[in-house]
């Protein structure tokens, strides 16, 4: 990497090999990440508050 002028062509070039996405594909790329996000959120969320409801129901016996 002693030339600098060199090495940017390089990368120029194997830039230009990539294939890249339409926007087609990166808005439905996106969207599908989206709504991955929003089910996986609710999940969790479900998740949580039912722990939460069972420890509450097993810590209740304490009192």
């Amino acid at each position: 990497m002693a030339n600098p002028f060199q090495f940017i062509q390089e990368v120029r070039a194997e830039a230009g090999k990539v294939t890249w996405p339409s926007r087609r594909e990166t808005g439905i790329t996106t969207g599908l990440v989206i709504l991955m996000v929003i089910f996986a959120s609710l999940f969790f969320v479900l998740v949580d508050q039912g722990l939460r409801l069972i420890v509450t129901f097993i810590l209740s016996f304490g009192h």
